[in-house]
């Protein structure tokens, strides 16, 4: 029997990973799943990825261009005229309001870097491009700060079903950010 040829398998097999771990969490992800939900020989995933920490990474890589692609939305960020704590805060209420599933998956991929080293340059990664995106504002130490600040409160939403407000995260953002507020304005939501 030929091999049928099928360019679009790697990333079905990435897709059915992060639809396992939306369902199951990360203890019902294992090559045999993955392959059932993506409806592929078993064979296949284990071609593509040699081992589950592999599948992992390419699953947080791509759970984390959600957020990202909320960040790269909101051109505002990068105005020095716009209120950077109000923007972020809009930010963070965009992507919670968006696919909650998602922003659960991208925490737990995210968070299980504590028990995988593997992930752990994915998440730095993560880290490091929103850090990098946030200096063109404020200074690394500053916007390390923010980072941390947003990543709690987008915990704090997930684990306590508390919903989101967006008045509290601008003013906690605004008391970490120097002299925030100081003449900015309100900037207009992204087109998209």
């Amino acid at each position: 029997m030929a091999r049928r040829y099928d360019p679009e398998r790697r990333q079905r097999i990435i897709d059915a990973a992060i639809r396992v771990v939306g369902a199951q969490g990360l203890a019902g992800l294992s090559h045999r799943s993955v392959a059932a939900e993506a409806d592929v020989p078993l064979g296949s995933t284990t071609y593509h990825f040699k081992t589950l920490d592999e599948l992992m990474v390419a699953a947080l890589r791509q759970a984390n261009e959600g957020f990202a692609g909320v960040v790269a939305a909101r051109r505002s960020l990068t105005d020095p005229h716009c209120d950077l704590a109000a923007e972020l805060a809009a930010v963070l209420g965009e992507w919670l309001a968006g696919d909650r599933t998602g922003v659960e998956l991208e925490y737990e991929l995210y968070l299980a870097a504590l028990r995988r080293p593997a992930l752990r340059p994915v998440a730095a990664e993560w880290a490091e491009g929103v850090t990098e995106l946030l200096v063109r504002r404020t200074d690394p130490v500053t916007a390390r700060a923010l980072l941390a600040l947003m990543d709690g409160i987008c915990l704090q939403v997930l684990l306590t079903d508390v919903p989101y407000d967006e008045g509290y995260a601008r003013e906690v953002l605004a008391r970490v950010i120097p002299g925030d507020g100081e003449g900015a304005r309100t900037c207009a939501a992204p087109v998209t």
